[in-house]
This record gives C-alpha cells, structure tokens and sequence, in this order.
C-alpha cells in the first residue's frame, strides 16, 4: 500500500471489505452500497472506493458502508443490488459495468424507495437520481486535440475507443470525433484504423493496435486512446516495429502509475487526471443528505440527459489534462494514491525528474 494511503488509514479510517456476494448483516439503522464495476482497473477499488468510505467515516460515522466488486458480471451486479436492497440499504452508489442493464438497478431502487447515484457512469434510467462525473465529452476533446496539436496535415490517426457498454466510453468517443471529424472530413487528418475495447480489456486492445499497424503498414501518426489501459497496449504494440514509440503521440485517461512512468519516458504523451477523492468526497456529500432528507440543489450544477429520456441531476467535477514531467508532478501531488516512490521504478528510474 502506499504511504499516503497508509498515513490516511492510520488516522483512524474504517477498513473497507470488499467482496462479490453479501456475507454479512449491518448493525447500523442506515446502510449504504457502493457497487463496483470490475477489478481490472484498480482505481475502483484502490481510490474510488477507499476514497469515498473514508469520506463517510468522516461525515457520517454511524452509517455503515459495504462495498461490492462485480468483476465485470452485469447478472452479478444486478443481484448485488438487489440483496442490498432486500436488506434495507437506504441509498446505492453504483458504477455501472452496463449503463443500459444497470438501469434495472435504478428502476428497482425507486420501487423500493432507495435513491440510486451513478458515480462515474450513467444508469440510463428515469429513476437514476444523481449522476457524478468530470465532463466526459470534453475529456474526449482534449484527447483529440492533444493528438491534431502534435501531428500535421495528412497524418494517419488510429483510435482505441473505450468498452461499448460503458456509457462514458460513447461520450468520450463524441467528444473526440466533435474535434476530428471535421478534420477526417477534410482530409487535414487520416482516420487508418479504430475499434472499441469490449470491457477496457488491455489485451483487447493490444490486438485492435496490433490489427492497425498490420493494416497501415505500420504508416500511424497519432493513437488517441480513451484511457491508459489502451495507451500502455498500443505502446506495447508500437515498440515492437520500428520507430513509433516516442515520435507517436498517444493520449490516456486515469493518470496510473503507468501511464505516469510511460510519461517521463516520453512514450505515453498526454493523460487525462480526475480527483477521485473530490469525486468520492462528493458523492458521500449527497449520500449523507439523501439520507437525512436534505436539500441537495447546493451539491448539483443542472442535469443532463441519459438515454432513458431523463434529466438527471449533475454533479460535477474538474479533470486536469497532465503533459510532461510538470503533468506527473501535479497528479503525484495531487492524488493521494500516487506515490512518486511507486512511479519512479525501472526505466522511469532513471529519468531526470526522479533523479531530482
């Protein structure tokens, strides 16, 4: 673990149990669930959840807080709520693995009563209460024009698009054709190759990358990926021809400690940060005041639409788009689970800014 997070939990934070099926029964009046959406990114887990149970102890100590992995099984998740709701939790926090089958979810909240929050993800869903989010189509459209800024007229640009069933995946993928298409249009850039990453499975994406320098005959300029899952595969995919790697440019979302190290080895260019601890901390915010009935138009900024017809309330958050040596430091500073000790390891060693 690291030792921001080492330093957080000995100040006395609840430990937080994670699991796949319920094994216990809460003692306290009021239980709250977050359910998660899969292992394979460790920001769930790792910084999402631990974030937002560390927020809850602080806010509201006598409630008790369960959170649920679902490993990627939307059936799993589905049941997940469903116990959660049998057994009297007052308010669900859900990261969707599927914003359309999650609204299931939503709908069987409201008829138990339960408000349901869509952290990160939308439920597309009437009955989704709140939704949780940094502005996705504009994360998209950096990622895009980070990409247009570092390649010229004529250059071939491969997209790894995100997962189909994460709703995020489709509003970042609109957000980055709203700066490219006018561009693939026009001709100024080359759309050569682009696919979706079913589940943000890295080894998928490896294949999709693999699958692209094969078809261009490895002519690739530009990769906008959706996040860094996909960035580290198709740097994997690049290294093996010659070349590409550190002369492609290439985006991400998350700022892992990979993505950060590829950064300084100059191979990964661009990545797009969230607070995950703003992101956590607010959303126990409106979790405490929907529990003690409290007004929560101070929390929201206006709603957006989902694919349900419905306007749902927004609460919004920054994003930062780190670039270079000063990108990783300001997410090493500002990410209580980035530790530099953790990214300054192997090649990333052995760069100047671990060095200093």
């Amino acid at each position: 673990m690291h030792k921001k997070l080492k330093s957080v939990l000995s100040a006395g934070v609840a430990s937080l149990a994670l699991g796949t099926g319920f094994t216990g029964a809460a003692s306290a009046e009021d239980l709250v669930v977050m359910l998660l959406p899969e292992n394979v990114n460790a920001r769930w887990e790792a910084q999402d959840a631990f974030f937002f149970t560390k927020k809850m102890a602080e806010i509201a100590p006598d409630v008790t807080v369960e959170v649920f992995n679902a490993n990627n099984d939307t059936a799993t998740q589905q049941r997940q709520a469903e116990q959660a709701l049998t057994r009297g939790a007052k308010v669900l926090v859900v990261i969707p693995i599927d914003g359309e089958a999650a609204g299931i979810i939503a709908d069987s909240a409201a008829e138990s009563g339960v408000p349901a929050i869509a952290y990160d993800r939308m439920m597309q869903s009437e009955n989704t209460d709140f939704w949780v989010q940094a502005d996705m189509f504009a994360t998209g459209a950096a990622q895009a024009q980070h990409v247009i800024d570092r390649t010229k007229s004529g250059d071939t640009l491969v997209l790894l698009k995100g997962s189909p069933t994460d709703p995020n995946a489709g509003v970042i993928a609109a957000g980055q054709m709203s700066v490219l298409e006018p561009l693939f249009a026009s001709g100024e850039r080359v759309l050569g190759y682009e696919n979706w990453t079913p589940g943000w499975d890295p080894a998928i994406a490896r294949r999709s990358m693999d699958q692209a320098l094969t078809q261009l005959d490895n002519n690739v300029q530009g990769v906008v990926s959706s996040n860094d899952g996909n960035a580290g595969a198709a740097i994997a995919s690049m290294a093996e021809q010659t070349g590409l790697v550190g002369n492609v440019p290439v985006t991400g979302l998350d700022c892992t400690t990979q993505a950060l190290q590829l950064i300084l080895l100059g191979e990964q260019t661009q990545c797009v940060w969230r607070p995950f601890e703003e992101m956590a901390g607010v959303t126990a915010e409106v979790t405490v005041a929907l529990l003690n009935g409290e007004d929560t138009s101070s929390l929201t900024q206006g709603d957006v639409g989902n694919d349900a017809g419905a306007r749902i309330p927004f609460v919004p958050v920054a994003y930062y788009e780190a670039v270079g040596t000063e990108g990783v430091e300001y997410v090493i500073n500002h990410d209580l689970a980035v530790e530099k000790d953790a990214v300054c390891v192997g090649a990333a060693a052995e760069t100047d800014f671990c060095k200093s």
